[in-house]
């Protein structure tokens, strides 16, 4: 799914106006009445709701809405806020529909003075203002917003909430914006809504197609995508009745060190649940019985140090490899990770203690194999190219890192966000807070090694490999609960979630 910035959004209107042909009055019709349906499935006419109305079209989507509730016998009041003498002709138009219907149900609303007395139980619609935004909310409007913020009403804004930017920071401690507990966006995602700092400014999001011109969505050229099971779908690969184990290749693992077998363990589990025809995992000498006991599926290589991975093995016979799970930061490890990245032929995942590896010898990372997978949570990320002020600016790094060094580059989090080479980053629409656990990025690793090995493109491994492991972490949490879930249990749902996804 794209992510445009507000002016693609803004084109995307203007063509579908102009070439279904719709009138613009028609199709803020259309976006009213999706928001209109969506809301009265979940609440009830025992509720009062309170409609904020700016002086734009995201007012005049309120003012619709309001037009639609009120036709149905909800208990509606609406307020405009018009900080200007300036209104869009479409408000207009929306304004007079609604006082044809219930003049005395619409007031404007002048002063913070006036604003009205909410109760817990009512719901709050902001309309203020949309996507449109360029400049903070000060002075009056800015008045109203806190008011509504105080509030204990369940707040939900349209399309955005008002004073958070498109495709540009705020300042979470200064600027004013409208805390949500629900967005509903119109056919596309919000780029600042895929940010942590946003979280409690967006609440929880959906997106509600309107029936913008499918003709110019498909051609429309965006560089930001939300991963859906649609996209991973179009590349997953189907087995064929006479595959056998060397159809789907052969692994390297390198992980582990002394007090670290567990993440070495996890990755390999998670690479043969993958659907990796052999893994070979080269571990410490004292590490090698703890594995193979657990996990006799594997192949097992012993490096010549007791504790601590020191000695590359033979890496011609494999088609994919990875290294960091747990292999720590001795001197013999480094040397060895270097050999690594001198030897490899083909493109090596990269994670934990390897990224740490590197960020202490930068200079080694214009020699990693073009196309490698490096898959950094954003404190490792951070430690490879310096700290940002805020996530747009952490997206422009991880954007120009990709490109510069040509890599794949895959920063962990809510909604886990994939750079390329040419720029284009996927943000992920699957996993959940109880994955924030020990080991979950370990599990990470082990899927995309595995795909890697079956022959994916390193992107597609990316893409996928952070897909289902998002949708195995939400699997488990339907059983588990978020506060008991641990990686084990999303080794263990891989392949439900390969399941979902073959019966979607």
């Amino acid at each position: 799914m794209k992510i445009p910035g507000v002016a693609k959004i803004r084109e995307a209107d203007i063509y579908t106006i102009e070439n279904e042909p719709v009138a613009s009055i028609d199709l803020m019709e259309r976006a009213a009445k999706a928001v209109f349906l969506r809301m009265t499935a979940h609440i009830s006419q025992s509720q009062k709701i309170w409609i904020f109305c700016g002086s734009g079209n995201n007012g005049g989507d309120g003012l619709a809405l309001g037009r639609m509730l009120i036709n149905i016998g909800f208990n509606v009041c609406i307020f405009t806020i018009l900080p200007s003498n300036s209104t869009s002709a479409d408000f207009n138009i929306n304004l007079l529909r609604v006082k044809k219907i219930a003049e005395n149900q619409i007031f404007e609303l002048k002063t913070a003075a006036d604003f009205p007395k909410i109760q817990k139980k009512d719901v709050v619609v902001d309309a203020i203002f949309g996507s449109g935004l360029n400049k903070r909310i000060n002075g009056f409007v800015a008045d109203v917003i806190d008011q509504i913020n105080a509030s204990e009403a369940v707040v939900i804004s349209i399309d955005i909430p008002s004073g958070l930017f498109t495709d540009q920071p705020i300042d979470i401690q200064k600027d004013k914006c409208i805390n949500a507990d629900y967005t509903f966006t119109f056919e596309f995602p919000k780029l600042a809504f895929l940010f942590p700092e946003y979280e409690f400014i967006v609440g929880l999001w959906e997106v509600l197609p309107i029936g913008l011109h499918q003709g110019f969505l498909d051609s429309m050229y965006v560089k930001d995508y939300l991963l859906t099971g649609i996209d991973v779908n179009y590349f997953l690969k189907k087995r064929l009745k006479f595959s056998h184990k060397g159809t789907f290749g052969h692994a390297l693992l390198i992980a582990g060190s002394q007090g670290k077998t567990g993440a070495a363990i996890l990755a390999a589990k998670a690479c043969l649940r993958s659907g990796v025809g052999l893994l070979h995992v080269h571990l410490p000498k004292d590490s090698a019985f703890q594995l193979i006991s657990t996990l006799p599926e594997a192949m097992i290589s012993a490096d010549q140090n007791e504790i601590c991975f020191s000695q590359l093995p033979d890496i011609l016979n494999y088609t994919s490899a990875a290294v960091g799970p747990g292999i720590g930061k001795s001197e013999q490890t480094c040397k060895a990770l270097k050999l690594l990245i001198q030897e490899a032929k083909f493109p090596v995942v990269f994670d934990a203690d390897a990224l740490n590896i590197l960020s202490e010898n930068k200079t080694w990372l214009s020699f990693l194999p073009a196309g490698s997978i490096l898959t950094p949570h954003p404190k490792e990320f951070e430690r490879l190219v310096g700290k940002w002020s805020n996530s747009f600016e952490r997206l422009l790094f991880q954007r120009d890192f990709s490109v510069r060094h040509k890599l794949i580059i895959v920063v962990k989090g809510a909604h886990t966000c994939i750079s390329d080479p040419n720029g284009n980053c996927w943000f992920n629409s699957t996993g959940n807070p109880g994955m924030a656990t020990a080991g979950s990025g370990d599990v990470l690793t082990g899927i995309i090694l595995g795909l890697l090995a079956q022959h994916y493109t390193p992107l597609e491994a990316a893409k996928l490999g952070v897909y289902l492991h998002g949708l195995a972490g939400d699997l488990a949490v339907e059983e588990m609960g978020m506060e008991s879930l641990i990686a084990s249990d999303i080794v263990q749902n891989i392949g439900k979630a390969y399941k979902r996804l073959n019966e979607s």
